[in-house]
């Protein structure tokens, strides 16, 4: 049994849990291996209900008090169970499952585990799994691993599936020596593999993640600075002159750029007019205007007699990048021609595009992954801008870039990253920041709140959405069963739809949506037809919608400060007050101090750099990924230590042997040639 064996081949897997592994896009056994666990957890002993405290997530050993009494609230059925111990008495509430009060019956003593949180002087324990006390103690000061997970797929399913393919596979031969190994400190990728699905302890956790965080650097690092060679000082085949076209657009624009930008558009003008093909990144925070300045690139192109095209990550992005293209090409009299797209157009809509792109009718290409399609050929393709570069692989860069006979490449991320880092992962590409925000911007107003916040912020929605305003509110987890700790978007929904005024228009999307059910309901809210969105991160890069000013976060200590300043910035696009609520249900002093960054700056560049010094090995699994090159595992920001590591390897593997031809490299080659074959994305090994 391989990396590219079915998992229908695993024993245990039959048909219907194929399908739910599916649902994770787990559909071979390197796949099933590759689904690390999300977090680990041990069951402490249970402590005395006058002993617990808002914020944390613990086990009471109680009674129940009273048959449960049960409510409804539109479609929310609420069961409240009042459990009591020698110390005192505390409300347990559980949503949507009634089956429980015909379970918990009064007098049984159970095992309640849960995050308490405080309503008013009370404490409450919502959504709280329940044990009976042998099941419990069995359990007891073991490491499990959690899961990602879908409805119906359980913890234990996908335990017992790794532990059976493991039981039969067979591991490719190492990439590195075993002297490479232990000067880097690392364990083998078996043993890695194995101690990460089944560890003994927290030591054999940390060296693990350790390895599987150095492969998943490390190659993507490498297959930069291989980039790096081939670009770095590449003949310009396409030199461009400015014309007066980008000084008449820059006149006629009811704004003017800043300085920042200014200095941006000079270097992107310089590379393109000097003897070499332009690399190049522009980095700027949310709303500091990287698409005007990228946009002027592009005209600039197009005036020189040549194409350029424009790859968003998302179908709506893209569309609206069109629109806002279109609207100022006819406004101003711009020289585009542009085209859309994306592969939710019909057969017949992507023929007429092809064409009109292939005899160069078109000299400005709007669209996603669908312009790097075989089927898509390119008169003069001269320049290529990629939004939100972290999205797309690095091999799919190079497959836009090839489209043309090596084009201009001109790259925008909305994450600021701290210098240091970003001289590593963007290694191929010369870095411009953008650092101040246009002048006409109103800063968002943030609070950082607790639980007991919620009803204020409930009816603070209701007024803003009365006022004809618009407003997202971000869970970490997609349904109900994934993590009994944090909200959901399904769950948290159907709550807000029950609590919020009925003329309210209530919707939710999370990326295990099928695209085009993420597409429409995105044009639904950008088009005002949804009032308030609950979504996962996969907002993160989906929308302009200047009409939003509210941004509430959920669970907001389980996220990096970076990933929470790039959700903020869905919000204050648009001439109205924005405001950002985060929400943490952990009120441990240093989780508050932390978010309290967030409150004191809107600033990206800091928070990141802030970022960078508050997370380390004590929050490997208690703060999500950032968004930024969203590796499997590694998360730039936690494991700053370990990149700079793998970056010094590749940089002493190169120096020794530029192309890997000695017999102590030829594991590694032979590994690249194959990944390269297969089109690996290294984010993802």
């Amino acid at each position: 049994m391989n990396q590219n064996t079915p998992i229908t081949e695993v024993k245990g897997i039959g048909e219907k849990t194929a399908k739910l592994f599916a649902k994770l896009d787990i559909y071979h056994v390197g796949e099933l291996l590759s689904h690390y666990p999300k977090d680990y957890e041990t069951y402490a002993p249970p402590i005395p209900i006058a002993q617990i405290k808002p914020g944390e997530l613990c086990a009471v050993r109680a009674f129940v008090s009273a048959i449960p009494n049960q409510k409804r609230i539109r479609n929310l059925d609420i069961l409240n169970v009042v459990i009591k111990d020698d110390s005192g008495a505390m409300q347990v509430t559980f949503f949507n499952m009634p089956f429980l009060k015909k379970v918990l019956k009064p007098g049984a003593c159970y095992v309640f585990r849960g995050l308490v949180q405080s309503r008013g002087n009370a404490k409450v324990m919502e959504q709280a799994k329940y044990f009976t006390i042998d099941e419990y103690y069995k359990q007891m000061n073991v490491l499990m691993p959690r899961y990602s997970l879908t409805k119906g797929l359980t913890n234990k399913t996908v335990q017992k599936a790794v532990r059976q393919a493991l039981s039969v596979y067979t591991f490719e031969k190492e990439c590195f020596s075993q002297d490479f190994l232990q000067k880097q400190g690392l364990m083998s990728r078996k043993d890695a593999i194995q101690e990460t699905h089944f560890p003994e302890n927290m030591q054999g956790v940390l060296q693990a993640r350790k390895r599987i965080v150095f492969d998943e650097f490390f190659f993507f690092l490498l297959m930069l600075q291989k980039n790096k060679e081939v670009s770095s000082a590449l003949p310009n085949a396409y030199q461009m002159f400015e014309t007066a076209d980008t000084v008449r657009f820059l006149e006629q624009l009811p704004f003017s750029l800043t300085k920042a930008q200014k200095k941006v558009w000079g270097e992107i003008r310089d590379d393109m007019g000097s003897s070499y093909c332009m690399n190049r990144l522009i980095q700027g925070d949310v709303g500091s205007g990287k698409t005007i300045v990228a946009v002027l690139a592009l005209l600039m192109c197009a005036a020189n007699g040549y194409q350029g095209a424009l790859m968003a990550p998302t179908e709506v992005l893209a569309m609206q990048h069109f629109e806002n293209i279109t609207r100022d090409t006819q406004q101003y009299g711009l020289a585009f021609r542009p085209v859309l797209l994306v592969g939710s157009m019909t057969a017949k809509e992507k023929r007429a595009a092809y064409e009109k792109i292939a005899d160069g009718e078109a000299n400005l290409i709007i669209g996603t992954h669908a312009l790097i399609q075989n089927k898509v050929e390119y008169k003069n393709l001269a320049l290529v801008v990629t939004d939100e570069q972290h999205r797309f692989g690095v091999r799919q860069r190079e497959m836009l870039a090839e489209k043309g006979n090596q084009p201009h490449v001109l790259v925008m991320s909305a994450t600021p990253i701290p210098r240091t880092l970003a001289i590593i992962l963007y290694g191929d590409l010369h870095i411009s920041v953008i650092n101040e925000l246009p002048a006409n911007r109103l800063p968002i107003k943030n609070c950082v709140v607790n639980t007991a916040y919620r009803p204020k912020a409930y009816a603070f929605i209701a007024d803003q959405v009365a006022q004809g305003r618009q407003v997202y509110v971000i869970c970490p987890m997609v349904e109900e069963g994934e993590q009994e700790d944090v909200e959901n978007v399904v769950e948290y929904t159907a709550k807000l739809k029950s609590i919020l005024p009925s003329n309210v228009q209530t919707a939710y999307l999370h990326g295990k949506m099928r695209p085009a059910d993420k597409n429409r309901v995105m044009e639904e809210f950008a088009a005002h037809n949804i009032d308030v969105l609950v979504s996962t991160t996969v907002i993160e890069v989906g929308i302009n919608v200047p009409n939003a000013t509210v941004m509430m976060v959920e669970n907001a200590e389980r996220f990096g400060l970076a990933q929470l300043h790039q959700l903020r910035g869905r919000v204050g696009r648009g001439a109205h007050q924005s405001y950002c609520i985060f929400v943490s249900a952990n009120e441990k002093k240093e989780s508050m101090e932390r978010l309290q960054i967030l409150n004191q700056s809107n600033d990206g560049f800091f928070i990141a750099s802030e970022d960078l010094k508050l997370r380390g090995p004590g929050e490997l699994f208690g703060v999500r990924q950032s968004g930024e090159l969203s590796f499997r595992m590694g998360d730039i920001y936690t494991d700053a230590a370990i990149l700079q590591q793998a970056s010094e390897a590749v940089e002493m593997i190169l120096r020794k042997d530029q192309n890997l031809e000695s017999e102590e490299y030829k594991p590694l080659r032979e590994y690249l040639l194959k990944a390269d074959e297969n089109m690996v994305d290294f984010r993802s090994i």
